[in-house]
């Protein structure tokens, strides 16, 4: 591995974690505007009206979706360029590096969803919900390795960023299957239209960013009137940014794009994300309310099915000789590790806006209070069982 990638992966990493403590901050500070007298300029900032209208198309919406709708779509965008670089030349272009973290990954997001199905089974109008304890914040899992400084082994960074990306592509087919809504087939019309310009540009190894940027922008708002999720153009974007350029080879557009974005996404986008959809009012709140399916089933996905459901899958493919545990990385380092990917918040956020948006029933403060204690619990206990591990050797 040759100097320039070594820095590029150690300044990814540092930056992911830092985005993950100031994600931790705007996080509280939601909290804290949902439960002060600040609950009403707080309510005021979210139900802003936004409205954009060139013509007769107008796109009007409340504040709070122009967040998940717009600016999650930047940041599905630069998991798309993520991806494309892990596949082509990073850590999951070698295929020894994809099995353990691909096969820990399908059991954190199956278990969590069966946890979750078992407390809700019978209630269709939660069990859209499925899906909310089945995602993994890198960032979030990131920032609390931080925490333990520089005696973290690079194995357990790199595994926890590969299972994360195996996780981000099941979180997007999730989306793409059981989240759409009613479908308009003209506007999916002018988004083929828009993948056939992006498939030319890219032939042609054009590197202009603002041509790619202005065909996104269009699929953007198709894929929005279409009724296909919105953020789902950034992923299809990304897919066509060349990986390298032609009159110049040591420079990759892809690359410098992913540079670029990298501080708006970890500074800016989610963090608003995080504080435009983490508050929640505990006034009143009682056992009964802890109790409920929906915060249950997603505690208990987040907690106990997701560290279950990876280190489970991660051993049986060890011992039975598919894989092997990377190299610095033990068993106790890997449960730790399993337990912070219950870490499920902004992604987890993301799905259950998606998941009870249709349903015309307020349930945003019992899917709240489930992501923010399954993720606290997962994250308090992977840095115990992580930072034990590390002092001891094992």
């Amino acid at each position: 591995m040759n100097k320039t990638r070594k820095s590029f992966i150690a300044g990814f990493l540092k930056l992911e974690s830092a985005g993950g403590i100031i994600l931790m901050v705007a996080a509280v500070l939601a909290v804290v505007c949902a439960n002060t007298p600040l609950r009403t300029y707080y309510a005021l900032f979210l139900d802003t009206p936004v409205a954009i209208r060139i013509g007769t198309l107008e796109i009007a919406k409340p504040l709070l979706l122009w967040i998940n709708d717009g600016l999650m779509a930047v940041f599905f965008f630069l998991v798309g360029l993520e991806l494309k670089r892990e596949l082509i030349e990073g850590e999951l272009s070698n295929k020894k590096n994809i099995i353990l973290p691909g096969i820990g990954a399908i059991g954190g997001m199956a278990l969590p969803a069966i946890v979750y199905i078992y407390f809700n089974t019978g209630d269709t109008t939660v069990m859209a919900g499925w899906a909310i304890p089945a995602a993994t914040d890198i960032a979030f899992a990131l920032g609390v390795l931080s925490l333990l400084g520089s005696r973290v082994p690079r194995s357990i960074k790199v595994f926890l960023t590969s299972l994360a990306i195996f996780d981000d592509i099941g979180a997007i087919v999730i989306i793409t299957v059981f989240y759409t809504a009613k479908i308009s087939f003209a506007a999916l019309g002018i988004v083929a239209g828009c993948i056939l310009v992006l498939i030319v540009l890219n032939r042609r190894n054009t590197e202009s960013k603002s041509l790619y940027v202005l065909v996104g922008i269009v699929m953007w708002v198709a894929m929005l009137k279409s009724g296909v999720h919105a953020t789902l153009a950034g992923v299809i974007l990304a897919m066509f940014i060349p990986m390298k350029s032609k009159s110049d080879g040591n420079y990759s557009p892809l690359k410098s794009l992913e540079h670029d974005l990298h501080p708006a996404v970890a500074f800016f986008v989610l963090p608003v994300f995080a504080f435009a959809n983490a508050g929640i009012s505990f006034a009143g709140v009682g056992v009964e309310q802890v109790l409920h399916g929906v915060p249950l089933g997603i505690a208990l996905g987040l907690f106990v099915g997701k560290q279950i459901g990876v280190f489970v899958l991660c051993w049986l493919t060890v011992k039975l000789g598919l894989s092997s545990l990377p190299k610095g990385m033990s068993w106790i380092s890997l449960y730790g590790t399993a337990a912070l990917c219950g870490i499920g918040f902004t992604m987890s956020l993301f799905i259950g806006s998606l998941a009870f948006e249709q349903t015309g029933v307020n349930l945003l403060f019992d899917e709240r209070l489930g992501i923010i204690l399954g993720s606290l619990a997962s994250g308090f206990v992977g840095f115990m069982v992580l930072r034990y591990s590390l002092r001891s050797g094992n």
